[in-house]
């Protein structure tokens, strides 16, 4: 997704992240790292081939302010690195209670000294 397109602003940081999803064989977990974070979604880096659409529960650990915020997200598009061994991921945050979106907001647009 090109940057004319973005919706929110973006901070560009390495957080890490637990997935879950659910599928037809059960609930499967794994971690993940932020390549950039916004308000309404992020980029992750991940090993697991993710299709467009998938929905899954995150915990988001902000190392920056050593919180935990749980949202659920939606991949939105997907681009293959290294011959398939590594994936970018973007993810769009679906079903945010509004508390969490202005938290997000807010860390965004945080000074990083703040």
């Amino acid at each position: 997704m090109n940057e004319e397109h973005r919706r929110e602003d973006r901070k560009a940081e390495e957080n890490r992240v637990h997935i879950k999803v659910q599928s037809g064989d059960g609930e499967k977990t794994f971690y993940a790292l932020t390549k950039d974070i916004s308000s309404g979604g992020m980029r992750i880096l991940t090993d697991k081939d993710l299709e467009v659409g998938t929905e899954m529960e995150i915990e988001l650990s902000l190392s920056r302010i050593h919180k935990i915020v749980n949202v659920r997200g939606a991949v939105r598009w997907t681009n293959s690195l290294y011959d398939g061994g590594l994936f970018e991921v973007g993810m769009e945050f679906v079903d945010t209670p509004p508390e969490r979106v202005l938290f997000l907001l807010e860390y965004v647009y945080r000074e990083e000294d703040a």
